[in-house]
């Protein structure tokens, strides 16, 4: 860096810079890796007492198609056109009364299900809210009552949903939580070994990030990636800046990031990726709590439940635990 100007000049203008700048340019939330199919992936799935049920390998539970049906006590035709009617049922009485069921849960997609994959087909996988609301309906608010949608209903009464798919299958969400710390910390030693000496990189430095979203409940995968969000919204931020961080912190630079042998994404390895000066760190750690986490942060979580990533649950325990990070680490 020039040392023509006198530090303390060069100081006052970075502070100014770290508080009257602002990334200008909206960048899109990415959720997933490049490249990565539509298709949510089954982690699970079996039938229980007859019905078709799983667990996607985030985590939520579902029911199939024909389950949902059969739950229900109705053909899986009619539950299918239902579904891919959905647009003009909802105004119809039937479809009305789901609609305000699934609202009255919070639930506001503009499909019932989620496309999914197993075994190289794919699958119809109706979640919860969705469950649950034609549950009610075909229960108590027809004009004939199924007496298959009153026993599951009840059923249901007595235990929550997830247990009982988790029960069914046979899944433990702990060991699921056991893996998205391999998935961390694999990737973190990888990053550790490749980083240039006296550069970052944007992976290394969300830990404060990742570690309270896996405690709260994310599964954190190949899938499921913050950094590349992060990671690029950090990079507009430092090209709207560059000739100014330049002089104040030195040149990024690229270099070769590995994904762990385990992810799709080794496939392509290397990944060219960008390490920043370490001089650049303060500001970046400030940036992070104080322009990521709050304006970008919650958009990137909800954005992650609108696609079934992560449950509503989930977002609930994540707000709490970065509400709580905030005002314990201050706003400065």
């Amino acid at each position: 860096m020039s040392d023509e100007k006198p530090l303390e000049e060069r100081l006052s203008r970075l502070s100014k810079l770290k508080q009257t700048n602002k990334i200008a340019e909206k960048t899109g939330i990415l959720v997933a890796p490049p490249n990565q199919p539509n298709l949510f992936h089954v982690e699970k799935q079996v039938e229980h007492d007859g019905v078709e049920m799983g667990v996607l390998e985030n985590g939520i539970p579902y029911l199939s198609e024909s389950g949902l049906a059969r739950m229900c006590g109705i053909s899986r035709k009619n539950l299918y056109s239902l579904s891919q009617n959905w647009s003009e049922e909802q105004t119809k009485p039937r479809g009305a009364e789901i609609k305000k069921l699934l609202e009255q849960s919070g639930y506001h997609e503009d499909t019932l299900f989620l496309k999914s994959e197993h075994n190289g087909g794919e699958v119809n996988s109706y979640t919860e809210p969705v469950c649950l609301a034609m549950l009610e309906y075909y229960a108590f608010m027809t004009d004939e009552p199924r007496p298959e949608a009153v026993r599951a209903f009840r059923a249901l009464a007595r235990t929550s949903f997830r247990k009982f798919v988790y029960k069914a299958v046979g899944y433990s969400p702990e060991q699921k939580q056991i893996d998205s710390w391999r998935h961390f910390h694999d990737r973190l030693d990888l990053t550790t070994d490749s980083t240039p000496f006296g550069y970052f990189s944007v992976f290394q430095e969300i830990a404060s990030m990742i570690v309270p979203m896996i405690r709260a409940g994310v599964l954190i995968s190949d899938k499921v990636v913050p950094d590349i969000s992060v990671g690029k919204v950090w990079s507009d931020y430092w090209k709207k800046n560059q000739e100014d961080f330049e002089e104040l912190f030195g040149k990024r630079i690229k270099y070769n990031h590995n994904y762990p042998d385990y992810y799709p994404q080794a496939k392509s390895n290397p990944q060219p990726s960008y390490a920043y000066p370490d001089d650049a760190l303060g500001l970046f750690r400030y940036w992070l709590r104080n322009q990521y986490i709050i304006n970008r942060f919650p958009a990137y979580i909800l954005n992650q439940a609108k696609q079934g990533k992560i449950s509503g649950l989930v977002v609930s325990q994540i707000s709490e635990a970065f509400e709580t990070r905030l005002l314990t680490t201050g706003k400065e």
